[in-house]
């Protein structure tokens, strides 16, 4: 694997999840233009109870990705097939347990997060529509994760940037031209879940590295592989709780704020995710190849991931912690035009830059053992950090205000990336001990 081959599958997976952040943008936009303030609170409520639900069960894209990358890395076709109908069932179920269990969650989302009546009402029409497309939201992070794993990553953008330019383009349409409202938006968005989903069925069905004809029932329902998927996807979810209770313990810490540093706070979070997003495309890139030399029994292969990773996690990371720095485009003006909120802003700025040299590695680490399947080490490694950043958390924000929780919030990366770094050698004998 050569440095140009690295970046052919990393750049195509950073904008694909760029186009997230972009998604979610032009929602609140068009929110914004309805007359309102409620409707933008509705719909901002709407789609942080869908994004914490679905963040929950990533882990079926995250596997996904694992297990078809190894048995390409095999070329095992039967395991191929079985690597993404294995996941497509669980993703079905639990679309299926979300629409009947629609009351409860709404209630139990609405109870926690609270507003004005308001804002609960159109948070509540946007939940009703939106959650119809539960099955085909978790299939889409089935789908994806396959065609990832099989390197498919140029049609995985061209997809996702067809369903994100859709609902963009219905969203205006409904709720603005046909003066739809919220639930244009909300009708938008699961339209193009839908049609997502559809475009990936098309997309395997014609790949050349699917095939139904030989596939068994029993060997679709095989004890040792089901176990083994239940046990990296549990590892997976319980890494995602981690990083839940890590981020709403600074949440609470901010919201203890005065109004323009919790508004400075929640811009350094949105540019936080942006940095996230191009690490996690390059992390997606480290799994395909991680994943593909386990399938292989390939060690130097493996070591190319690490190595790669390594490289190019440090070259992004540099680079965009030296543009957040310097802030050659003015990113803070994009987000706000208070000068107090900017200032703030910019005041913290480096501790973004920061995060995106603490974080990095720890992030490629997650990719190469995702693609391996090792999620356990993951899991610890994610663990203590969280014991770790707690009690920091605590005093740094009692101590030093705002500067004190973005202190913890770097120690908790500085620390996700030392102790998952632990396990490399570990992880590599686990695979290639044979």
């Amino acid at each position: 694997m050569t440095h140009r081959q690295y970046l052919k599958l990393s750049i195509p997976l950073i904008l694909t999840g760029l186009s997230v952040p972009l998604l979610g943008a032009v929602d609140t936009a068009v929110a914004g233009r309805l007359g309102d303030p409620s409707y933008i609170g509705g719909v901002a409520v709407g789609t942080l109870i869908f994004n914490n639900l679905y963040w929950l069960f990533g882990f079926l894209r995250v596997s996904t990705t694992g297990f078809t990358a190894q048995a390409a890395g095999a070329k095992h076709d039967e395991q191929l097939a079985y690597a993404f109908i294995r996941p497509l069932l669980i993703a079905i179920l639990l679309g299926v347990v979300f629409i009947a269990a629609q009351k409860p969650i709404l209630l139990a989302a609405m109870h926690l997060i609270g507003g004005s009546d308001a804002v609960l009402q159109q948070a509540g029409i946007y939940f009703d529509i939106r959650i119809w497309g539960a099955p085909f939201a978790l299939l889409n992070y089935t789908i994806t994760g396959w065609l990832i794993g099989v390197s498919k990553v140029k049609l995985t953008l061209v997809s996702q940037l067809f369903a994100n330019v859709l609902n963009m383009l219905l969203g205006i349409w409904l709720a603005l031209q046909l003066d739809w409202g919220v639930a244009g938006i909300a009708v938008a968005t699961l339209v193009s879940e839908i049609t997502s989903v559809a475009i990936g069925f098309v997309i395997i069905r014609y790949s050349k590295r699917f095939a139904l004809v030989r596939l068994h029932i029993s060997e679709l329902f095989d004890l040792c592989h089901i176990k083994k998927m239940v046990i990296v996807n549990r590892d997976h979810f319980l890494r995602t709780i981690c990083l839940l209770v890590m981020t709403s313990l600074f949440m609470v810490q901010a919201a203890r704020m005065d109004e323009t540093v919790l508004a400075a706070n929640a811009i350094l979070l949105q540019l936080h995710y942006l940095l996230a997003y191009v690490f996690s495309g390059l992390a997606n890139a480290s799994s395909i190849i991680a994943g593909q030399a386990a399938g292989e029994g390939n060690i130097n292969g493996y070591r190319d991931a690490l190595k790669l990773s390594a490289v190019w996690g440090a070259i992004f990371a540099v680079l965009m912690g030296l543009v957040l720095i310097v802030d050659p485009l003015d990113f803070v003006s994009w987000f706000t035009d208070d000068l107090q909120v900017q200032l703030a802003v910019r005041e913290h700025m480096f501790w973004i830059a920061l995060y995106s040299i603490a974080g990095v590695w720890g992030l490629q680490l997650e990719g190469i053992f995702s693609g391996v399947t090792q999620a356990w080490a993951i899991r610890n490694g994610i663990f203590i950090s969280l014991l770790v950043y707690i009690p920091v958390n605590w005093i740094a924000g009692m101590s030093w205000g705002s500067h004190g929780i973005w202190l913890s919030f770097i120690i908790f990366h500085l620390m996700r990336t030392a102790c998952t770094s632990m396990y490399t050698g570990r992880v590599q004998r686990s695979i290639y001990s044979a």
